[in-house]
């Protein structure tokens, strides 16, 4: 091998081990529900953080369960958005959470990331306007009349907080030694974009007040969208997401569209390096699980489609008997009493 191939082989070695301890974090979903994050020894004994996400887990206890929780419903969402897809956002017991495809600088990776920075913004901004955390609560800056004629009132969401948690504790990896690579520039920019999701999609929620229901009177506070809209939100910007590659621009580097004839991103968008493979056939050197003994849809033509899904290896069918309640009758007072009905259904996976 010469020496050239030698150098570039180690370079793609450093991002690889680089990129997968930026997102080794998410192993906090692992961690039991029961019990919490309560003292800084716990911190020294947490899986996969970094030594300045483990200050940040010290200076910030009361914070660290609600962490937890945004990376459950990072995984929670990515499974839902991709559950009919080849990737369905398996994950494993082990380091990375996600396996090999996020050490790879793919479009499945930028959803990770953007998914992640999302959800560790929305659990904190929830805990604050809970009443859950000291340092933090409803976000006091939004008051008065608003140019509609409303009153601001009731517990505003605060996502100022939330959003600057998530940058602080998320980003520190990329932000650290070697954050002009372009896989950190790519996963810095794919983490905003997470959560932006949020920050563009914050709603007003109102109360009316008056006689008889009427709204001679309304108050209004800001409200973050669900976290399932997130979700689309972020899996719609996937769908579109736009190849680049790192070029000098003025004195600092930035990533831009591969194919020059493409429009510029926008910080919105998600953005990737390299091609995703088509996670047909199982490969442990890459990460991928392959879509053997996947359950697929025989009627579609979709990508949950049984020939598409399966790669157009075919696909095994068999009947299998579900158990359901049926014929319910609700009994005064108070229980719903029901049948136990058995049907045979079909069902295809692929070989």
């Amino acid at each position: 091998m010469s020496p050239r191939s030698c150098l570039r082989s180690l370079r793609l070695l450093v991002f690889a081990v680089f990129s997968a301890a930026a997102s080794n974090w998410l192993y906090l979903a692992k961690l039991s529900s029961v019990g919490s994050i309560s003292d800084e020894e716990t911190c020294e004994k947490l899986k996969g953080l970094i030594q300045r996400q483990v200050q940040m887990c010290k200076r910030n206890l009361e914070v660290m369960d609600s962490v937890r929780r945004g990376a459950q419903l990072a995984i929670e969402e990515c499974q839902y958005q991709f559950r009919n897809r080849r990737w369905n956002c398996s994950t494993l017991d082990s380091l990375p959470v996600f396996g090999k495809v996020v050490t790879q600088g793919t479009r499945e990776a930028a959803f990770v990331y953007a998914i992640s920075s999302a959800g560790v913004a929305f659990a904190v901004t929830r805990a604050c306007s809970s009443g859950e955390l000291d340092k933090c609560g409803c976000d006091r800056t939004v008051h008065g009349v608003s140019p509609e004629g409303f009153q601001w009132s009731g517990c505003s969401d605060n996502i100022a907080y939330g959003v600057a948690f998530s940058q602080s504790f998320v980003d520190v990896r990329e932000r650290s030694k070697g954050a002009s690579s372009s896989r950190a520039l790519m996963n810095l920019h794919n983490n905003e974009a997470g959560r932006k999701a949020i920050l563009n999609h914050m709603r007003v929620e109102c109360k009316c007040h008056g006689v008889s229901g009427s709204c001679e009177v309304k108050t209004c506070w800001k409200a973050m969208p669900p976290f399932r809209k997130v979700g689309h939100v972020l899996k719609e910007k996937f769908d579109g997401a736009t190849e680049v590659e790192q070029r000098r621009v003025g004195s600092s580097k930035a990533l831009v569209p591969r194919n020059s004839q493409f429009k510029p991103h926008t910080d919105e968008d998600l953005v990737y390096l390299e091609p995703s493979p088509d996670f047909c056939e199982h490969d442990a050197r890459s990460g991928v699980l392959g879509t053997w003994g996947r359950q697929c849809n025989k009627t579609s033509k979709a990508i949950d489609g049984c020939e598409l899904l399966c790669c157009g290896r075919g696909f095994h069918t068999a009947e299998v008997e579900v158990v359901e309640r049926c014929s319910c009758k609700f009994h005064w007072c108070c229980f719903v009493k029901c049948r136990h009905c058995h049907r045979l259904v079909e069902t295809h996976t692929c070989r």
